[in-house]
């Protein structure tokens, strides 16, 4: 069931498919909803939330998208949401820690790890226009007509954000050093 297509739901029941969607896409939607956010609590409480919706919304499927693609367009516009709220308006963000999958190898390097960090902070200070076609494109390996498919962003439009938030990365990592 792992790319389950949303017409092939409705031959399996809702928690099965809830636990399907969840333990296949739990982390991504976490590391995307943290991509936004830049809390990891709060992504958690997100991702919690985009789940429920998911739930809530299986039965009104359309059989015309892969889980993940719908997936990615619950979660994105719950994160949209969230960000255009009074709550996160007008509440100080406190915990910026960095959000990581850590692998427990020894081959990984100091040096591999800070210059990570010093990526992905630089990746979390983008505009959010710019930091999710940036995620999607280099973290979860989409190309450009997928995120077109997800976002609803032209792809004239996409390629034109990417090019810009390059040179806008390029610019943090050379001011960083």
């Amino acid at each position: 069931m792992k790319d389950l297509y949303i017409e092939e739901i409705g031959q399996f029941d809702s928690l099965t498919c809830m636990d399907e969607i969840m333990n296949n896409h739990g982390q991504a939607v976490l590391e995307l909803a943290f991509s936004y956010v830049k809390n990891r609590t709060v992504a958690e409480d997100l991702t919690q939330e985009i789940f429920v919706k998911c739930y809530k919304a299986l039965p009104s499927f359309k059989g015309e998208a892969k889980v993940k693609t719908w997936l990615w367009k619950i979660a994105i516009n719950h994160c949209k949401d969230y960000l255009r709220s009074w709550h996160y308006r007008n509440l100080e963000m406190m915990d910026t820690e960095a959000f990581f999958v850590e692998e427990d190898s020894v081959e990984h390097k100091v040096l591999e790890k800070d210059e990570r960090e010093s990526l992905l902070g630089s990746v979390l200070n983008l505009p959010v226009k710019y930091r999710e076609l940036i995620y999607f494109y280099y973290y979860e390996d989409l190309s450009i007509k997928e995120i077109e498919i997800v976002t609803g962003i032209n792809s004239n439009t996409i390629k034109s954000r990417m090019r810009r938030a390059k040179k806008l990365l390029k610019e943090f990592i050379q001011e960083g050093r």
